[in-house]
Formats: C-alpha cells, sequence, structure tokens
C-alpha cells in the first residue's frame, strides 16, 4: 500500500465522524492503523530504493559507455575469435574496477565456426543476364565448392510444404525457404519463433530430398538489404551430405520470388567459404556481490558476451552484459548490501552453442550451489517494458505484488514466460527465471544483421532497462531473503 492509498482509507475515517470509531473495538482499529502505517513505511522504503537506482543510471550510468568500448573499440566478438577473448579481457577489467567481493574467468570449450571471404550471390534470368542478391552464409554452415554453385530454385513457405514436395521436384536443385515472420503479430518473438525453424533445420530437411543448397529468407520484419544470419543444424546429416545454407535479405527474397513466378526455370548462383574449425578455449565473465545474510543462496543476472560477425553485437547481447554489469555497480552505488550473492554472469556462446550457459549450469551443480533466482537481458537494449517469468503460480503472485512499483517508470508487463537461453539451464523447482522484456518492434530491424551497431542503441533507454532489471533484483533480495 502507498502513503497515497493509505490517506485515501484515513480520511474515509475521519469523514465517518468520531462516532463510527467509538462504536468500533478500540483494539482492531489499532491494529489496523499500525498495520497500514508499516505497510506504507515499507513501500516508501522500496519506492525510495528504486528512485535512487533510477535516478543513478539516468545521471551517472556506465553501460553506455561500456556499451561503447565493446561495440566499437573490438567490434563482433564470435565464439571462439580474437574479438571475443578481448571482450573477456575487457569485460574483466571493468567489472575488476567496481569493487566487487570477487571476480573470476570460468573457462569454458567453444565452437569456432569463421565466415571466410565475404559471400556472393547471383540470379541468372537468361544466359548472362544476372542480378546480384545480398546474402550471408548461416552460422554452422558448410561452404559451397570452391568455385560456387549454380541451379534452379524451388521456393516453399517452410519445411512442412518442402515435405509435400518431395524428392522428384527438390532433388538437384536450390530450396528457397520464403516464409515470412508474420507481421499481425504485436510479440515480434512470437512472429520469430513461427519461422525460425526453417533457418535452423531447414538444410538437415532439404538435403534428405536431395536438395544441392539453401537459401532462408531473413527474419526481419522490415524490407531491407540486409541478410541476417544465425545459427543452423545438421542434425544427424552426415558430413559428407551436408548442403550449404545461406540467408537472402527480405528485398532480395521479394525479388527471388516474384522472378521465380514470372520464369521458373531460373537459376541461381552463390559462393561461400566458412568452415568450422576445432573447439577452442574460452570463458564465462562473472562478478560478484557477496550475501550478507544468505551468502550460500545466489542470484544471477546476466547476458551474452558473443556476438555474430556481421555487425557489433551492441543489441545482442551487449546491451544484456553491460546492463547486467550495471545492476551490481548500481546496488554498489546505491549503498544497497544484498542478502543474497549476486552474480553478473557474461555468458560466452550462447549464439553457436549455448556452452556458456550450461558449463555455468553444470559447475553450479557441481558445487552444490543453490540458485534462487535468475534474470537475463537478451532482448535488446530498447525501452524496457516489463518481465517474463518462468516460476511457479505462486511466485508469479508474489512478484505481480511489486508491479504497481514499476509504474511511475513505465513498466507494465509481469506475466508468465521464457527467461532466457542462457538461464534455462538453471532451471528447476523452486527457483525464478526471468527475462527483462525491451519493446520489441525495432529488435528483429537489426538481429544477427550488419546494421546491429552502436549507432542504434539510445542511451537513455538502455540506462532505463539496467535500473529496471536493478529494481527486480533487489525487491526480489529484499522481499524473499527468509525464503527457503
Amino acid at each position: 500500500m502507498r502513503i497515497t492509498e493509505f490517506a485515501e482509507i484515513f480520511s474515509f475515517f475521519i469523514s465517518s465522524g468520531l462516532q463510527n470509531f467509538k462504536k468500533m473495538n478500540k483494539g482492531i482499529v489499532l491494529l489496523l492503523v499500525v498495520g497500514w502505517f508499516g505497510m506504507a513505511k515499507a513501500q516508501t522504503e522500496d519506492e525510495k530504493q528504486l528512485k535512487m537506482l533510477f535516478d543513478a543510471a539516468l545521471t551517472e550510468g556506465k553501460a553506455y559507455q561500456w556499451l561503447g568500448h565493446l561495440s566499437n573499440q573490438i567490434g563482433g566478438r564470435l565464439s571462439g575469435s580474437v574479438e571475443a577473448e578481448l571482450a573477456v579481457t575487457y569485460t574483466k577489467k571493468q567489472m575488476d574496477s567496481l569493487g566487487l567481493d570477487k571476480v573470476w574467468l570460468q573457462p569454458v570449450k567453444v565452437p569456432k565456426w569463421v565466415r571466410g571471404n565475404p559471400e556472393f550471390a547471383y540470379l541468372e534470368t537468361d544466359p548472362g543476364i544476372t542480378t546480384n542478391l545480398p546474402i550471408c552464409a548461416l552460422g554452422g554452415s558448410v561452404a559451397t565448392p570452391v568455385g560456387g554453385l549454380k541451379a534452379n530454385v524451388v521456393e516453399v513457405q517452410g519445411i512442412e510444404e518442402l515435405e509435400q514436395l518431395g524428392k522428384d521436384k527438390v532433388e538437384g536443385k536450390i530450396v528457397f525457404f520464403n516464409r515470412p515472420m508474420e507481421p499481425t503479430l504485436i510479440n515480434t518473438f512470437s512472429a520469430y519463433s513461427g519461422c525460425v525453424d526453417q533457418r535452423y533445420s531447414g538444410a538437415e530437411a532439404a538435403a534428405k530430398h536431395g536438395a544441392v543448397g539453401v537459401i532462408v529468407r531473413s527474419m526481419n520484419l522490415r524490407m531491407d538489404d540486409f541478410p541476417h544470419t544465425g545459427s543452423m543444424g545438421y542434425g544427424d546429416t552426415p558430413v559428407k551430405d551436408r548442403i550449404p545454407a545461406a540467408a537472402i535479405s527480405t528485398n532480395g527474397a521479394q525479388f527471388l520470388s516474384t522472378t521465380l513466378k514470372l520464369k521458373p526455370n531460373i537459376n541461381f548462383y552463390f559462393r561461400q567459404n566458412c568452415k568450422q574449425l576445432e573447439d577452442v578455449d574460452s570463458f564465462n565473465v562473472i562478478g560478484e556481490i557477496t550475501g550478507s545474510v544468505h551468502p550460500e543462496k545466489v542470484m544471477v543476472v546476466g547476458g551474452h558476451l558473443d556476438s555474430w560477425d556481421l555487425g557489433d553485437g551492441s543489441h545482442d547481447d551487449g546491451a544484456g552484459c553491460v546492463q547486467s554489469m550495471e545492476v551490481l555497480r548500481l546496488l554498489k552505488k546505491t549503498g544497497y548490501r544484498p542478502r543474497h550473492t549476486i552474480r553478473a554472469v557474461l555468458f560466452m556462446n550462447e549464439e553457436n552453442g549455448l556452452r556458456g550457459g550450461n558449463e555455468y549450469a553444470a559447475v553450479a551443480k557441481d558445487k552444490g550451489e543453490k540458485h534462487v533466482f535468475a534474470l537475463e537481458s537478451d532482448s535488446g537494449g530498447f525501452t524496457p517494458r516489463g518481465f517474463t517469468f518462468d516460476c511457479s503460480d505462486a511466485d508469479l503472485k508474489k512478484i505481480q505484488n511489486w508491479k504497481g512499483l514499476f509504474e511511475p517508470y513505465l513498466l507494465h508487463i509481469f506475466e508468465k514466460g521464457y527467461g532466457g537461453a542462457d538461464i534455462n539451464p538453471l532451471k528447476q523447482e523452486g527457483i525464478v527465471l526471468a527475462g527483462l522484456r525491451p519493446d520489441s518492434q525495432r529488435y528483429f530491424d537489426h538481429h544477427h544483421a550488419e546494421n546491429d551497431t552502436f549507432e542504434h542503441i539510445n542511451k537513455r533507454e538502455l540506462e532505463l532497462g539496467a535500473a529496471a532489471m536493478a529494481s527486480l533484483v533487489y525487491l526480489f533480495d529484499s522481499q524473499t531473503s527468509t525464503a527457503k
């Protein structure tokens, strides 16, 4: 209950006249008044702490500065790359400077896939008449033959349609998966989920029908010339039978589809020389404030330090990493001493393997650590709208009691949903997993593409997200310290 709500109730009693007070049991009245004052006092303390966190983030935040270095001085941080290792060194140094109780590197083996020379593609409508189209190799794809690959194209709207066509209509051709993200879905992550299977599993399915290559429409709601990469897999397809897979920009997909309707027998050519190398050593970067009451109970806030290589990974997921670091800095800056142990974890290899998240969970299990809460930011650095929670109904009901505290900051989403890929391996009974949910309308304009760059980060939006995360961590820490 806020002070304003208490004042309304108290005014009601006053306006009812003193006679009403005399008729009531004086003991009950006293208990009610004391209770209301106590609730108002507790809420006032929470409101004050949240305001301090938001004020500190908006006036002297470090997240934007940290992200500027990651993006502009280091760049895209593909797992296993030199840039990824530079990011490990930089973020550890910054966490060392925050005066945390402990900062360390957690070793993890990660895959090393390299893109090689820039990809090249064209559409051949007649012999010698070609139109270049923007493509990029999907992460994990094999290369084309050295001289490239040219073949007729068969367009499908998804894996189900591919299966219906069968081998007779697919063998020897390039399969063009052209199912777009559904524009009528306001939750763009739902639109993404509705078509990303063709990117991840399309090559595996097409190879079984004798296709020689795969081209996939980029996971993007906007029409532009930026192809979007992303992870893909071959399942149990033998290495010798694996076929190259690339993404084509949305404008390119539209042009290809339209041309196929006019000339079904056109040829598509593409060349890429990507390669999968041996696993290499890398690290999760971890900083910790040790709990003052329950040091054995751990709360995690994190993002993934690796990114794809086409842009500089500012939204995906440099933003989540610097916001997580900022959570610890803000708690210290405002003088709050956590009851639980709180860790910022910058996970390595979320994009093409999830090795960092799995390794962190495995080490925690081996050590017998008790994790009670984990919060991930991996949806971009846009304006925060709230949180989704993977937890019990009882925990969600308790969390939703805090919703009013976030209303002054225009955060309103407090609902069941997904926490995040890197924290999901921690899932077990009793733990609350949470995901920051920024406004998602622009996210897939940049996701896994060349234009995921620092210039598309808004400083204030990034800071608001960090403050929102710090506020949720504070509330869970301060109001669940006696949890079993």
